[in-house]
């Protein structure tokens, strides 16, 4: 039994009790990471110290994930998008990025995390680029928690690079056109070979997607929260978790 306070309730904030199912896990949990800035700004902090902040929160839940044997963890880490913010707020993240790896890495192989990335590392700072390589190659042969950064990420962006990818396959004739279905699509995705997300947790208070693996939600369920994301606790991921396995997921059908 897990008892945690529900720090979504504004009025009689009582302490809830749950059961989870040890049985019955989300294999891959995605989440938005959001509320940062705003996490900083409503306690007069620059918006560079809720980010920092953030990685606390990280630390956090991808040891309760690997703890419950949770086989995927996506992390929405830096979209497309977030190019447009102030420069220095995105230098910030960069270094930032790097700090993390560099910290943790020993840790995060010593507890057999894997740890990857999904999007177009590419365009990021070389100093970020190496230090994702480092990190993929030290933890690639552990069989634990993989740990998804989703890094210059986009769900559109990923889409339209998996469609380039088919185009140049049927033209080296690799592929066929008739053989192009679903399961086709997803191995041209980054996350090729893991299961689509269970459950895709944002909390701040947002309940839009903003580009995230577009076509990998096609069933997930949704899970949003008031909590900004430097606040967020494994008490959090337990009431999501909790809140997951007490819905009814028919995929379309009927029970």
């Amino acid at each position: 039994m897990v008892k945690f306070f529900d720090s979504n309730k504004n009025e009689d904030q009582n302490d809830r009790k749950v059961h989870i199912d040890l049985n019955n896990i989300p294999k891959h949990i995605a989440i938005i990471m959001d509320g940062n800035g705003r996490w900083a700004k409503e306690r007069n902090l620059p918006r560079t110290m809720g980010h920092r902040a953030a990685v606390e929160a990280i630390r956090e839940i991808v040891k309760e994930c690997s703890k419950l044997n949770v086989k995927y963890l996506t992390l929405y880490a830096f979209s497309t998008e977030n190019w447009k913010r102030p420069k220095d707020e995105v230098s910030a993240l960069m270094r930032l990025l790097v700090e993390y790896l560099k910290k943790e890495l020993n840790e995060l192989d010593k507890n057999n995390v894997i740890i990857n990335h999904i999007g177009d590392i590419s365009k990021l700072p070389v100093p970020c680029q190496e230090q994702l390589i480092i990190s993929r190659e030290k933890t690639k042969t552990n069989t634990g928690l993989t740990l998804n950064l989703a890094l210059n990420y986009g769900g559109r962006n990923e889409i339209v690079r998996a469609f380039k990818l088919m185009y140049e396959d049927i033209k080296s004739k690799k592929i066929n056109e008739e053989d192009i279905n679903e399961d086709t699509v997803s191995k041209y995705l980054y996350t090729k070979g893991m299961p689509d997300p269970d459950i895709i947790i944002r909390p701040s208070g947002e309940q839009r997607l903003s580009n995230f693996l577009l076509w990998q939600c096609a069933y997930s369920e949704f899970w949003y929260s008031d909590i900004k994301w430097p606040d967020f606790k494994k008490e959090h991921l337990y009431m999501a978790i909790f809140d997951y396995q007490n819905r009814d997921r028919r995929f379309g059908g009927l029970k």
